[in-house]
């Protein structure tokens, strides 16, 4: 299917579902100023070519359990293709692993950890350097509290 091109009202449509995905199409319209017919064409569009991955609940964790949330930085020893790689792997067997960048400066990647409680971070983080093999150097950064939880992207800052 050939894309078409993203508009202001996409952006617009993109902006509003990322902070309130539960939104009426009939008052998603209305925010947009078009019909609900066309909205809905527009939304079901934006999904089919990707520009909408998914949906998801943003669940405040501190209703339901206790945790420990952990900032890794992780360095490689050696930079190889291979090393680099069989690190993506391992990160992937671990579902407490909830994100992952690699980055640039002092370290190869960012991962952000959440774990019911220290002793079951400290059991993680023994077992990712046990899977790495001492080809990694793992540092990590307790979370004490999160001043600017993540609300969704600056759409109308971003593009021009």
């Amino acid at each position: 299917m050939k894309k078409k091109a993203i508009d202001q009202i996409d952006l617009k449509i993109l902006s509003i579902l990322q902070t309130d995905a539960k939104i009426t199409n009939h008052d998603l319209a209305g925010r947009v100023h078009l019909s609900p017919s066309s909205c809905l064409q527009r939304v079901r569009r934006l999904e089919d070519e990707n520009y909408i991955e998914r949906y998801m609940a943003h669940i405040d964790l501190n209703k339901v359990c206790r945790t420990v949330t952990v900032i890794l930085t992780v360095s490689l020893h050696d930079h190889t293709n291979e090393n680099f790689e069989n690190f993506n792997k391992a990160i992937k067997e671990f579902p407490e692993i909830v994100e992952c960048y690699t980055v640039s400066g002092n370290f190869d990647y960012f991962l952000r950890v959440v774990c019911p409680d220290m002793k079951s971070y400290l059991a993680l983080n023994d077992a990712l350097i046990e899977r790495m093999g001492g080809t990694a150097n793992i540092s990590g950064h307790v979370v004490l509290e999160c001043i600017k939880p993540f609300e969704g992207y600056a759409i109308d800052a971003l593009v021009e």
